[in-house]
């Protein structure tokens, strides 16, 4: 610190105006000084001292915490004499504040794990600690509390251990490992009614199963596994130490994953687990809710665990088919948060036997899918008295999705179409509450698409029968009904009579503003998929477009229906796309000429991007097949509009959010004409240069390789192109030469890689004019000089091991932090010509050893 070692008073003054000065800007300021204070080499004895003074918790606790962070990431501010003497101070102030609070004892706690962890003259440390404190009831706590993080801190990122020392370190580990089980073993049974106690007990003997020295054999025949399931067995257990229990079962089973090595044990855990069966009853009988998602963690970390063997030899053995048993048990409980927890492993078992692809297999497992399909159909129910649309941001509708997801990854173990019609019959032959019918709509709209639609006459009936629901049906069920339509586009392509009625029933639910965002989805997706049969319809969706902000959209919503619509569009006559084009547009643009009129006689800038990005859309996704000689029919539309674009871009030049809009929409109109777009090039180059001399904007350089991209290969267009290379790169370099320019601009890094990667035309030059100083660059070949002669002399294409050796290179490159962007401007180059040029694999190592030496130099 700039005023030397600051007084143990004025220290100690900083902690107490942290945590308890009244005012925020006087506990900044003590928070920032400690926050120096804690960098500096003073703190290593400041610390010692306030441990020694043990004045309050707040100062013994900072002093803890910063001896832990500065062993963390400062323990080679010490030179190797002092490690002992810090290693015994340690243990003296643990023993000392033992009883002070048990979040400075973890602090410790983790300060001593952390230096015998670093401090490699400190061998057999777990021997050392046990042999020091076992014999002392008191200094039970924290040494169980040092046994428990020491196996947690070997893989922490924040210690600075190679891999031969964290080797040496779990082989130490492993070998002490079951003299500290049996020390838990000793406390537990001296422990009585100390529920405390065996809680630190299963949080050490969890916390070295985790790192996975266990003895395998030695932990199968140990008194401690059946202590573990005796107390998840009670009833009487506490909701924290229940909790303990259930954490250290899940740890051990991840820990057995390796069934083969570790027979013995993963035997006595599967019949542990299996056990617990009846204590899961009691649970909700009690309507204990944590013990029974403790169960089911459990119940699902025990079906993970044994997957493999499930799969291979259902029924038999270890793959016993309980285990399933279980968890469909759990489905079974009224709260969804249960069946939940298990997701993972039904979307691992899908997965594994889709891959496995046995019809056989398939018919084991498909009564529990159908089993667990019916659950998920039964908790996806809405209560009785929701009012409104189903919300799909809250927790509740967070679980929908999720199960709409899983249904889609196992609906091929029972069948879609069997599932879909026997969801069916139960609408159709039932009259069921309205969240049934809702909820089973939802689970028919997860699994309609995997149906094949052709010549399917139950699809057609659901929707016929969809499509003529009243109006006075609950609004969710009309809700899910259109997201089902929406869903069966591909049956409508294939029913085109089917096509009136379907957009009546979403015009419907499009002018009621809880359902038009759903509506607004569904005519997107037909629109997608239906494209020649709604070319008829092209007028309706023009008008809804005309109108699109008189329905109640979300932003999303809106975009959607003018990307169907412009899909569309698309499929209409060559010669009537021009004039529906602009007529789309239009709208668009009449609203970017109001506020650019409002702006100029207010002074008062307005916000355009909505209407930016809706023309965005519009020229994305509007791609007419147009012959070779033929006019492209949006071409005059799109110089109609450059105008207003252009001035929109002059008047937010300063804004970058704005300006990106305005470049992603030039971009897509760009790339929707192609080359039809020439007579927009030197007004936009010119404008975009002018711009960025002054606001350098990365997206300018984006969109300048996207001109490239098009231009490139046109004879008439290089050279201003060059020279519009050159007129960006200036203020770019200037830009990224700053102090930590790279760092804080990798935006403008990447756009200027990828802009000058597409120069493929002229590599020569620029590699020309980007090493003025005559650096040393790498020969450039363009294409337009490479015959295939030529090519063949050069010895071809380079193979797959030199594409991995530049790929290599590439990512050495990306870690570097150069101090020069003509740096990165010529490592671009470089590969450029490797992407360019074909040389031969020689050649190719040749410039990748020269990059390496290259980058050598910055690093």
């Amino acid at each position: 610190m700039e005023g030397g070692k600051p007084t143990l008073p004025l220290v100690y003054q900083a902690v107490q105006a942290l945590y308890h000065d009244p005012d925020p800007a006087g506990k900044e300021r003590a928070s920032v000084w400690l926050g120096e204070l804690q960098r500096s080499m003073y703190a290593w004895e400041i610390s010692d001292q306030l441990l020694q003074l043990k004045q309050d918790v707040e100062s013994c606790y900072f002093a803890a915490q910063t001896m832990k962070m500065k062993i963390q990431t400062s323990f080679y501010e010490l030179p190797p004499e002092t490690h002992t003497s810090l290693r015994d101070s340690l243990l003296s102030h643990i023993q000392n504040l033992k009883d002070l609070s048990p979040i400075i004892v973890t602090q410790l706690a983790l300060a001593i794990a952390d230096l015998a962890l670093q401090m490699a003259s400190w061998k057999g440390c777990v021997h050392t600690l046990i042999e020091k404190y076992s014999n002392d009831v008191s200094s039970m706590p924290f040494l169980i509390e040092i046994l428990t993080v020491l196996p947690e801190e070997v893989h922490s990122r924040s210690l600075r251990i190679g891999a031969n020392r964290r080797s040496e370190i779990i082989e130490d580990l492993a070998y002490y490992s079951t003299t500290v089980v049996t020390l838990l073993v000793t406390c537990a049974e001296k422990s009585g009614h100390d529920e405390k106690m065996f809680i630190k007990v299963f949080r050490c003997l969890g916390s070295w199963f985790n790192l996975g020295v266990l003895d395998n054999n030695f932990m199968a025949s140990n008194q401690l596994l059946m202590i573990l399931f005796q107390v998840l067995q009670r009833d009487e257990t506490s909701t924290n130490l229940h909790e303990a229990a259930s954490d250290c079962v899940c740890s051990a089973l991840y820990a057995i994953e390796n069934l083969a090595v570790h027979m013995p044990l993963a035997m006595q855990l599967f019949q542990g687990v299996l056990s617990l069966e009846t204590a899961y009853h009691m649970a909700v009988a009690r309507e204990d809710l944590d013990k029974v998602l403790n169960y089911c963690r459990i119940f699902t970390e025990l079906s993970e665990t044994f997957l493999e063997m499930t799969v291979r030899t259902p029924g038999q053995g270890m793959g016993d088919l309980r285990t399933l048993e279980l968890l469909l048990i759990c489905a079974g409980h009224p709260q969804y948060e249960v069946v939940e927890i298990s997701f993972n492993f039904w979307y691992r078992l899908g997965e594994n036997l889709y891959k496995m692809n046995d019809p056989e297999l398939h018919r084991v497992f498909k009564p529990y899918i159908q089993r667990l399909l019916h659950s998920l159909a039964r908790h996806c129910q809405l209560d009785p008295d929701h009012e409104g649309v189903p919300e799909d941001t809250d927790d509740f509708g967070e679980f929908r999705m999720r199960v709409s997801d899983l249904v889609k990854d196992v609906i091929f173990l029972v069948g879609s179409m069997e599932c879909f019609s026997q969801l069916y019959s139960t609408l159709k032959e039932g009259n069921p509450p309205w969240e049934v019918t809702e909820a089973v709509l939802f689970i028919m709209a997860a699994i309609a698409k995997s149906i094949d639609p052709e010549n399917n006459p139950t699809l057609t009936e659901v929707l016929e029968q969809v499509v003529l629901l009243p109006e006075t049906v609950h609004i969710a069920v009309r809700y899910t009904s259109i997201e089902l339509v929406g869903e069966m586009s591909e049956v409508i392509d294939r029913n085109p009579c089917m096509l009136d009625p379907v957009l009546n029933f979403l015009m419907k639910g499009l002018r009621e503003k809880p359902l038009a965002s759903v509506a607004a989805k569904a005519i997107h997706n037909i629109c997608s998929v239906c494209r020649d049969h709604m070319a008829q319809h092209f007028q309706g969706l023009l008008n809804i477009a005309r109108s699109l902000d008189s329905f109640a959209l979300s932003t999303d919503a809106a975009v959607g229906l003018l990307k169907g619509t412009a899909l569309v569009l698309a499929r209409l006559p060559l010669e009537k796309i021009a004039e529906c084009l602009n007529d789309l547009c239009a709208v668009q643009v009449m609203a970017l000429r109001k506020l650019l009129a409002q702006d100029s006689s207010s002074g008062k800038l307005s916000d355009p991007t909505v209407w930016l990005d809706r023309l965005a859309v519009i020229f994305r996704h509007t791609n007419p097949i147009v012959e070779n000689g033929q006019t492209h029919p949006c071409q005059k539309v799109i110089q109609e509009i450059w105008p207003v674009l252009s001035e929109t871009l002059n008047a937010h030049q300063n804004d970058n959010r704005i300006v990106e809009r305005c470049c992603r929409c030039l971009r897509f109109a760009v790339r929707c004409v192609g080359k039809g777009s020439a007579s927009l090039l030197q007004p936009l180059v010119t404008q975009m240069v002018s711009v960025y001399q002054v606001y350098p904007h990365s997206c300018f350089l984006y969109l300048g390789s996207i001109l490239v991209d098009e231009y490139g290969m046109e004879e008439g267009c290089r050279q201003g192109l060059l020279d519009m290379l050159q007129a960006l790169c200036m203020p770019t370099f200037q830009l990224l030469e700053q102090p930590n320019g790279l760092r804080n601009h990798p935006d403008t890094v990447d756009d200027l890689f990828r802009l000058v990667t597409r120069y493929q035309f002229c590599a020569s030059q620029i590699a020309l004019w980007v090493s003025n100083d005559r650096s040393p660059i790498p020969p450039f070949y363009p294409d337009e000089h490479t015959d295939a002669s030529h090519s063949e002399r050069r010895g071809g294409y380079f193979g797959r091991d030199t594409v991995v050796e530049v790929l290599q290179v590439g990512a050495c490159l990306v870690l570097l932090v150069v101090s020069s962007a003509r740096v990165m401007l010529i490592c671009s180059l470089c590969f450029s010509y490797l992407s360019i040029c074909h040389p031969s694999a020689e050649e190719c190592k040749q410039v990748c050893w020269a990059i390496r030496e290259f980058t050598r130099l910055y690093r």
